[in-house]
C-alpha cells in the first residue's frame, strides 16, 4: 500500500499486484489515493479481462442458469512451485537482495533467504492461499455477477505437508455469504485451495443456479441446463403406493387432470460451449487494458475500489482462520463490522 500510494502521490500510474493490499486496514488509503491523484489505477487479477469471463457475465445477465444461489470456486495445485517454493539463486545474500531496503516500514529482523524468495508462505511479506489464490476467485465471481462483496466470511484449514517454514496453511476453504442486492440473488461462495491435491491440481468455478450450472475452466466454459417440471411430481420416493388402492387411484387421476403431459416434463435446451480462441492471453489483454486507459482516459474496471473490494474478504479469510471466528464485512462501506 505504501509503494502504491506513493507512486500516485508522485503522479505516476500504478499497475499494483493482487491482492492490492496486504491488510484491510490500508485499502481506504489507496482508495482515496487513486481519487485524489486522478492517475489510472489497475490492480492485476487477469480473469477481469479474460474473455471467458466477459462470456460469462453475458450468459449470467441473459439468465442462462437462472437466479443464482451457489458458487464454488476451486484452485488446486500438487507441485513445489505451485506450493510457492521457488527456485533461489545461488549468489543470494543480504546484500544482493537489498534486503534494508526489503524490510524498510518493519521491525529490523534477520536475513533469510525464504522470507525473500517464498514470501508469499510468511504472514509478515505475504497472504498465503487467501490473499494469493482467493482473490483470484474472488475478483471473476465478481465481475461475472457485479457483486460488491459478502457479508459474513468464514475459514478453515491446515497445514498438513509443505512444512518448510511458512506460517499459512497449505489446505484452506473459505465460505462466505453473498445478500441479495439489486445485481444477483443471495448465493453462497465456498473457495478452495489444496496444495498438495491427488488430482493433480484442478481449476474450476461452478455458478450454479435454480434452472442450470455454469462451469468455468482455464479455456472456456459450458452451461448446462435443468429446469424444474411446473408439476411437483407424485410417487416415487414419496409413500404413494402404500396408501390403500382406491386412495392412489384418486390422487393419481387428480394430479393427471391438474398438470398437463407437458408441465410434468421437464424443459430440454441443448448446453452451451465457449472455448478461449487459441491466440488470445488473457495475461497480455490485463496490461493492454492497462495501457489503453493510460492513453485514453477510460476508466479500468479493475480498480483501486473493485481491487478492495476482493482482497478484503480474502484477507478476511485469514483473521478468520487464525481467530478462528466469523468475520461480518460491509460491502457498501468497504469495513469490517463490529459484532
Amino acid at each position: 500500500a505504501r509503494i502504491t500510494i506513493d507512486a500516485l502521490q508522485k503522479g505516476k500510474h500504478v499497475y499494483c499486484e493482487k491482492p492490492m493490499v496486504h491488510l484491510i486496514k490500508e485499502g481506504q488509503a489507496v482508495i482515496n489515493a487513486q481519487k485524489a491523484s486522478n492517475k489510472i489505477m489497475q490492480v492485476g487479477s487477469q480473469r477481469v479481462s479474460s474473455l471467458i469471463y466477459a462470456k460469462a457475465n453475458e450468459l449470467y445477465k441473459a439468465g442462462e442458469i437462472g437466479k443464482l444461489n451457489m458458487v464454488n470456486a476451486i484452485y488446486d495445485r500438487q507441485d513445489a512451485l505451485g506450493a510457492w517454493q521457488y527456485t533461489m539463486p545461488a549468489d543470494a545474500s543480504a546484500e544482493t537482495v537489498d534486503w534494508d531496503r526489503y524490510i524498510a516500514g518493519m521491525k529490523k529482523i534477520e536475513y533469510d533467504a525464504k522470507k525473500f524468495f517464498w514470501w508469499r508462505n510468511y504472514q509478515a511479506f505475504g497472504t498465503g492461499i487467501a490473499g494469493d489464490l482467493f482473490v483470484h476467485l474472488l475478483s471473476g465471481t465478481h465481475v461475472i455477477t457485479g457483486a460488491k462483496g459478502p457479508e459474513s466470511i468464514y475459514a478453515a484449514g491446515q497445514l498438513c505437508y509443505w512444512k518448510d517454514g511458512r506460517d499459512v496453511p497449505d489446505v484452506m476453504t473459505g465460505i462466505m455469504q453473498y445478500p441479495e442486492t439489486p445485481e444477483h440473488s443471495p448465493f453462497q461462495l465456498t473457495l478452495q485451495v489444496n496444495f498438495v491435491s491427488g488430482t493433480g491440481g484442478t481449476e474450476l468455478i461452478r455458478f450454479t443456479g435454480d434452472e442450470g450450472t455454469m462451469d468455468i475452466g482455464y479455456d472456456g466454459l459450458t452451461i448446462r441446463h435443468n429446469k424444474m417440471a411446473k408439476a411437483p411430481g407424485i410417487g416415487g420416493w414419496d409413500a404413494l403406493t402404500t396408501y390403500p388402492k382406491a386412495m392412489q387411484d384418486t390422487l393419481q387421476q387428480n394430479y393427471n387432470n391438474r398438470y398437463t403431459p407437458e408441465e410434468r416434463k421437464r424443459e430440454q435446451k441443448p448446453d452451451i460451449v465457449y472455448k478461449e480462441p487459441a491466440n488470445f492471453d488473457e495475461h497480455l489483454q490485463h496490461f493492454i487494458v492497462f495501457f489503453d486507459s493510460i492513453r485514453s482516459g477510460k476508466p479500468v474496471v479493475e480498480d483501486a475500489t473493485f481491487g478492495f473490494r476482493a482482497a478484503a474478504p480474502c484477507l478476511a479469510c485469514n483473521e478468520s482462520y487464525f481467530k478462528k471466528k466469523v468475520i461480518y464485512w460491509d460491502a457498501d462501506k468497504m469495513e469490517v463490522k463490529e459484532n
